[in-house]
């Protein structure tokens, strides 16, 4: 019994399991784009005069979920800020849906998390000798 097994078709389909598909990327940028402008426009009392940025949203396979991360700059405690935000979904939710609807048969539920991948980018630096 003869048994072939092509190892470069067998490793492509895992990578391409793992990635995301063309409609995740492009909802993914649309979500990025759109709160960012919603944070800096018609939102912006909920900035409290803080600079928002909205740095990665990922989005799950069927499109029911997503995660936004974002990252405050002057705060001193963002993680408090973010539990904050997510207090107020429902308006962001509400201004956000007329925006994308066209885009979605049902809107995601999104949530927000606090992006710590500068602050753990400082510490490497700092770790790492001169």
């Amino acid at each position: 019994m003869n048994i072939k097994l092509n190892v470069s078709e067998h490793s492509a389909k895992r990578t391409f399991a793992s990635m995301e598909t063309v409609r995740q990327q492009k909802v993914s940028r649309l979500l990025q784009k759109e709160i960012g402008i919603l944070f800096q426009q018609s939102l912006s009392h909920l900035t409290s005069g803080n600079i928002i940025s909205v740095t990665v949203v990922r989005i799950a396979s069927d499109l029911g979920f997503a995660k936004i991360y974002i990252s405050v700059f002057p705060e001193k405690n963002p993680v408090q800020y973010v539990e904050a935000l997510n207090e107020q979904i429902g308006e962001i939710t509400r201004a956000l849906y007329p925006k994308i609807r066209n885009q979605f048969r049902k809107m995601p539920e999104i949530r927000f998390y606090h992006d710590d991948s500068l602050d753990y980018a400082d510490r490497i630096n700092k770790i790492l000798p001169d």
